[in-house]
Parts: structure tokens; C-alpha cells; sequence
């Protein structure tokens, strides 16, 4: 039965936003990982059906011992949709579920005549469509070996250079990204020997844009930042950019998330990497332990609004209202602002490349907007790294009626539907100056530390 409390609990922080489904799972312990993640997604596939069930057949109303919906919900799929089959031991909590076997069996088929569903599968929680068109993305680890030694391994396995989208054994070297690979969506890495020994990362083609704006320095004498590590996707990019040279600092403050980032960093061979379980905000910039840090990166929490790959669209079954939208964005912009501002403090960072998965200008360019203009930027002379210098050959740029000041062009943007990766953002901060001791610097820019909302309202690109 712990099976099924710790799937409950894990639907438990997703309802929390505690993370998305990937990065959630990711957390869970290795040896029950593959089972808990597939009962859990899988529940929320059909989510809502279940839940209808639940509260029409009144079962959690007639059981104290089922604490929990999510608790109800992942035991009643598996009665439901799993051979009818609860996998654990008879106990109180299973007894209370298969008392009303006969009640939820029948409120299930009248629900697929309701919704004239001719099999189960037609109940199921369908994805974004737009995820169909993004390739399967695989960055070629180059730490521990090279794009041309990974082609060639892969052709060896019976793939062939050509269209992904064209055969299921095709797959290309993308344009932008040279040592990324496209694969077929559908095509599965789990079980393949370059992927667990680390030499090949699954990583959306959007998501390596802000490690090579970085551009971190490959020398000995490099001291790097990545504020926000957790899973480690990015921080092994970065310590695969710096040819495992230097110093890369690996700040996340959760614990699991943590364990995650240090296993994911120990199988890509990152050499170079401190990873470090503290809160970057707590961090002293002025400590001397950092005062050769010259270029951070910044990807904090976000409304991941610009996701639609195979599972995040799952819990997208409830519609959040415009106010409450609104609140949350703005909650999320302040706490992403303070992370630029904290990292402006740096006395020896000259660059600086902050990211998000959305596609809302809230968390986007008023977010950057307001580290522009703030006393931390002013005291550092910090400006927009101009378009030159932050992929130029990249075509969606910035929102420019969404940004007072500064050039739209310099900041990078993709359109989930339209580019084939996720929805993304990414702005780089850069200043060529030595710090000003003329003003003194306060506190914050607002006296409050939000971000200054616009009249305009948020759009996607």
C-alpha cells in the first residue's frame, strides 16, 4: 500500500505546483521511480473521469479511511483500469475501496455511454496537439564524447540521416544547437546504454539556448554560477561549454531536487561542478569565496506556461480565471526579479542570462524591464547583451511593444506550435564597466521589489 500512498502524495505536490511532472517524478526514489511515475501519470490521463466517478458514486464521503482524493484516485484507476486489480496487501484501505466495487464499476460505464466513449482510452485526457510537432531533442553529452562519435553510434543502431519526422529511424543534426540531435517524437532513450551512462541528455532544443548565450569561458581560471540547477539538464551544458574546466557553482535549495542534480551531474561526468543544497537569495555575493564569479545563470520558477511536451498538458484540466492568473504571475515576476537584482551583487559578474519555460511578458520582458531600470542594474551599468551576441541567427525575438526601453531584438523567444521546441525566453545582461562607488545602492528598485504591471494585457508570442 505505500505504493499507492507515495503516488498520492506525489499528485499531492503537482496539485501543489511544486514542480512539473518531470521534475516531480524526478525526485522520487530510483527504486520505485518506474512504477509510482507510471500509475501517476496515467491517473492523471483520466483525471477528470475519475474524479466524476468518485463524487457521484460518493465513496470518499462513505470512507473516512481514504484521507485524500488523490489517495481515492490513483486506488480507483487501478480498479478501474488496471485489470481490476488493486497490487497491495488486504488492508482497511483497500477494503474500503472494493466495498463499492460493484458502484463504481457501474458509474464507469455509465459515464462512456455519457461521453459516448467506446473504450476506455477514449476517456483519456488528450495532449496539446502542438507537442506532435517537436522532435525528440538529444544533446550530445561532449564531455565524455563527440557529436561525430554519437552519429555514428546511432547509425550503427540501425537510425539513418534523415527527416525525423519522415521515418521513424531518421534523425538529423539541428541548425542552431551543433551538438543536438533530432529524433523522431515517439522515438524512447530510457533503456538505451548512451543514455543511462550519461553520454547523451534529453533535453528540449529551447531549453540549451540559455547555456550557449552564456557562453561561459572554458579556462582553469573560470568561476561560473547556475542559481537554480535542479534536475541538472543545464548545469551539465554549461560544464560540458567549459570543457569541464574551472569552477561551476550548482545552487538548488530543495533536498530531493538536490539529489536529483548531484546522481544527474555524477553520470554526465560533470568534473567541475560544486554542487551546493542552499538557496542562492541566502548567498552573500560579497563573500570572497565568490568574488571571482563572472558569469551566472538564472532559470527560477516560472508558470511553465510555455510547456506542451508529452506530459505537463495533464494538469491543464482546470481553467485558472483571469484574476487569479494575474495574481500568481505577478507573485512569480517579483520573486524572478529579486533573483536578477541578487545576482547583479556579484561585484565581479559581468554577464548574466536569465530564462524562463513562459510565454507570458509578466515573467518575460516587464520582468527584464524591470531589472533595467533598477538601482542594481544603474550601480553596475548593466544593459541588454546586443542581438549580435545572443544567437543573431535565431528569428523570434522579443515582444517590442511589451518592453519600454532597450531593444526587443537582443532577447530570444519560442513559439511552441511554430518553432518545434517549447515555449521559451531568454535575456542576457552583460556590463563592460567596473562597479560604480558614486551611488549607493538601496534596497530596491520599488521600494517593494515587484515588478511594475503594464495596462496592456498579456499575450503569447
Amino acid at each position: 500500500m505505500n505504493f499507492y500512498f507515495e503516488a498520492a502524495a506525489t499528485l499531492d505536490r503537482l496539485d501543489a505546483k511544486q514542480g512539473s511532472i518531470k521534475g516531480v517524478l524526478a525526485t522520487l526514489p530510483e527504486k520505485n521511480r518506474k512504477r509510482t511515475a507510471a500509475l501517476v501519470i496515467e491517473t492523471l490521463k483520466y483525471k477528470s473521469a475519475l474524479v466524476e466517478i468518485i463524487n457521484v458514486s460518493g465513496l470518499l464521503a462513505a470512507e473516512r479511511k481514504l484521507t485524500s482524493l488523490n489517495l481515492a484516485l490513483v486506488l480507483v484507476h487501478d480498479l478501474l483500469l488496471s485489470n481490476g486489480s488493486i497490487q497491495a496487501g488486504d488492508g482497511p484501505v483497500k477494503q474500503a475501496v472494493l466495498r463499492h466495487k460493484t458502484r463504481l464499476n457501474g458509474e464507469f460505464q455509465k459515464l462512456k455511454i455519457r461521453h459516448g466513449a467506446k473504450s476506455n482510452a477514449d476517456l483519456a485526457h488528450t495532449g496539446d496537439g502542438r507537442a506532435a510537432q517537436i522532435p525528440r531533442y538529444v544533446r550530445v553529452n561532449t564531455s565524455m564524447w563527440s557529436t561525430e562519435a554519437a552519429i555514428e553510434y546511432f547509425m550503427k543502431k540501425g537510425f539513418t540521416l534523415d527527416d525525423p519526422f519522415g521515418s521513424r529511424k531518421g534523425f538529423a543534426k539541428d541548425e542552431h544547437v551543433s551538438n543536438l540531435l533530432l529524433f523522431h517524437p515517439q522515438t524512447t532513450f530510457h533503456d538505451d546504454p548512451a543514455y543511462k551512462s550519461g553520454k547523451v541528455i534529453l533535453q528540449d532544443k529551447a531549453s540549451c539556448f540559455p547555456a550557449l548565450v552564456l557562453s561561459p569561458p572554458s579556462e582553469d581560471s573560470a568561476v561560473v554560477i547556475d542559481a537554480t540547477a535542479a534536475p541538472g539538464n543545464k548545469t551539465s551544458h554549461l560544464s560540458a561549454l567549459m570543457q569541464n574546466k574551472g569552477k561551476l557553482y550548482a545552487f538548488e535549495r530543495d533536498r530531493h531536487r538536490f539529489k536529483t542534480l548531484s546522481m544527474m551531474l555524477s553520470r554526465a561526468g560533470c568534473k567541475n561542478v560544486e554542487t551546493r543544497n542552499e538557496d542562492f537569495l541566502l548567498v552573500d555575493p560579497s563573500d570572497s569565496e565568490f568574488a571571482r564569479v563572472t558569469h551566472i545563470l538564472l532559470d527560477p520558477s516560472c508558470s511553465g506556461s510555455g510547456i506542451v511536451n508529452r506530459l505537463d498538458h495533464l494538469l491543464e484540466t482546470e481553467e485558472e480565471n483571469e484574476v487569479d492568473q494575474e495574481d500568481r504571475l505577478q507573485k512569480l515576476a517579483t520573486f524572478q526579479l529579486k533573483m536578477i537584482k541578487h545576482a547583479m551583487k556579484f561585484p565581479g559578474v559581468r554577464k548574466i542570462v536569465y530564462s524562463t519555460c513562459s510565454v507570458h511578458p509578466t515573467e518575460n520582458e516587464h520582468v527584464v524591464q524591470s531589472a533595467l531600470s533598477s538601482d542594481e542594474a544603474k550601480l553596475r551599468n548593466f544593459f541588454l547583451a546586443p542581438q549580435n551576441e545572443v544567437l543573431p541567427q535565431w528569428p523570434r525575438r522579443g515582444l517590442k511593444e511589451e518592453l519600454e526601453a532597450g531593444d526587443s531584438s537582443c532577447l530570444i523567444r519560442c513559439s511552441p506550435g511554430e518553432d518545434a521546441t517549447n515555449g521559451f525566453f531568454v535575456s542576457c545582461f552583460i556590463t563592460k564597466a567596473p562597479p560604480s562607488t558614486k551611488r549607493k545602492l538601496t534596497a530596491t528598485s520599488r521600494g517593494d521589489g515587484s515588478v511594475k504591471k503594464r495596462k496592456k494585457n498579456n499575450r503569447s508570442s
